[in-house]
């Protein structure tokens, strides 16, 4: 029996990274299972907030939103088509990938480590690419990851985790972070746009619905 070919295509989440200058981009991880869930916090940054109530109403910038979603990766399927890789050294290789987001790359710190020994009085931080999460077309958000963590619970022979659980934090970029002109200032107006066109489509209420006859 075959499947109903007009069912629509699950489409994954993921993580891309990309060039800020160029956005070309570098890296693809699509999650191996979408989350169950989301959990997403947004923190406003009131003008108010030091008690000055001329202030009450106005707002510094764009809220704080912060992300949350626990991932599955599991090496069984993969194990039991004889995948070379998974053989070898299990999950590793996806674990890698997401692990290395928080890292400057290796090269980048040999060189920052022989800049400080030929005298260097100032070394840059190290730049990364730009980490985009991307949860469907229409949520494609520039972040920075602020915290990783994995819980390894199965593993091969060999020791290699074959299955994980991994939980990932991540905050939105907003243009207070990389102002207007950067590629994901751009990315952070789109995705505010597109929250704005959504409200529009939002059925209103009414006073009534309320309990209201009027604002008092």
């Amino acid at each position: 029996m075959t499947s109903f070919s007009g069912s629509p295509k699950l489409l994954k989440g993921g993580i891309v990274l990309i060039d800020p200058s160029t956005a070309q981009v570098q890296r693809i991880i699509a999650l191996q299972y979408n989350p169950e869930s989301l959990s997403r916090t947004l923190q406003v940054q009131g003008a108010g907030e030091g008690g000055d109530r001329s202030e009450a109403l106005r707002l510094k910038g764009p809220a704080m939103e912060t992300i949350k979603l626990d991932a599955e990766i599991d090496a069984t399927d993969d194990m039991e088509l004889g995948q070379a890789t998974v053989a070898d050294v299990g999950i590793a290789p996806q674990l890698a990938a997401l692990e290395t987001l928080l890292y400057p790359s290796s090269g980048q710190l040999t060189a920052n480590h022989m800049l400080s020994s030929l005298g260097t009085l100032e070394i840059l931080p190290m730049e990364t690419a730009l980490t985009l999460f991307v949860f469907g077309q229409s949520r494609v958000l520039p972040v920075r990851l602020t915290d990783f963590s994995v819980t390894e619970e199965a593993f091969d022979p060999s020791l290699n985790p074959i299955r994980a659980k991994v939980s990932i934090g991540m905050r939105v970029l907003t243009i207070d972070d990389v102002g207007f002109t950067h590629k994901a200032g751009s990315l952070f107006m789109s995705y505010l746009q597109q929250k704005e066109g959504l409200r529009a489509r939002a059925q209103g209420g009414t006073l009534g619905t309320l309990g209201l006859t009027g604002i008092p």
